[in-house]
């Protein structure tokens, strides 16, 4: 992907929140036929990542519809990283899909964005899409209930300790610039808000889950424990042997995009 395929679209932005929560969200909207992509990216990543182009490209040449977004903190938008949480990076998802998509859509989610989809997926059950409806979701090393599966809950106590009592602990990591990125009280106190995996979750879509078995950040065992917790009737979960958690090789690119035209085939009815 060349430079200029990935910066020649400028964003569009707008205001999600109000007063003090007020945040400058930066979407890039491709406009094209039905149904559509709605890319969701993981925890600390944006929507000029390797899969989130890669996806964008593919709906360039099929002609289709192709929505991404950056959550504030991340990328192109506004607000600091520090400040979020689950529900809030789950209100700019909701903002972004019932302003920009029309008709269905694929949601596809990678790492945070497999469980911000499913919570998006839910919020639509609950109070409607406005002029847009699930055609289905591609979850890619999906990570619902991380903030306490995968971190608190693998923390230790001195780790808690330094959360609760200043709030913040630096993280270590081996992705992007390597830099430390900050674990919020608020954050993990916030997302027991919307954990999903203690009982039954009800999509009313299929469901395609893309899972690495070498995948060092949510293991295997994550996605079949959502798999069990998702309706039996088109749900396909694809363990992939030598996948990491990123999988972004061309390989992995191209399983995602073969899940996605399965899921809903170009001129698919709603």
């Amino acid at each position: 992907m060349t430079d200029s395929a990935a910066n020649g679209q400028p964003p569009t932005f707008i205001e999600v929140g109000q007063g003090n929560t007020a945040r400058r969200i930066a979407v890039r909207a491709r406009e094209g036929t039905v149904p559509g992509l709605f890319w969701l990216g993981g925890f600390n990543s944006d929507m000029l990542g390797t899969k989130a182009l890669a996806l964008d490209a593919w709906a360039a040449e099929q002609g289709r519809a192709c929505i991404r977004f950056d959550y504030s903190g991340h990328g192109e938008s506004g607000g600091a990283f520090i400040d979020g949480t689950i529900g809030r990076w789950l209100e700019e998802s909701t903002a972004v899909f019932r302003q920009f998509c029309r008709g269905p859509q694929v949601v596809i989610g990678s790492s945070m964005g497999g469980w911000m989809a499913l919570l998006l997926a839910r919020e639509m059950a609950r109070s409607g899409a406005g002029h847009a409806s699930l055609a289905g979701l591609v979850l890619i090393a999906p990570a619902p209930d991380f903030t306490e599966a995968l971190m608190w809950n693998g923390f230790s106590p001195e780790i808690k300790k330094e959360i609760e009592t200043k709030g913040v602990w630096l993280r270590p990591s081996q992705y992007g610039d390597g830099a430390p990125y900050p674990i919020t009280r608020a954050l993990i106190e916030e997302g027991r808000n919307h954990l999903l995996l203690g009982s039954a979750i009800e999509v009313g879509c299929p469901v395609r889950i893309l899972q690495g078995a070498q995948d060092p950040d949510v293991p295997w065992q994550h996605a079949f424990a959502l798999a069990h917790r998702l309706p039996a009737d088109d749900v396909v979960l694809t363990m992939i042997q030598d996948g990491d958690h990123r999988l972004s090789r061309p390989q992995d690119i191209a399983r995602i995009i073969a899940a996605v035209a399965e899921i809903a085939p170009a001129g698919a009815k709603p």
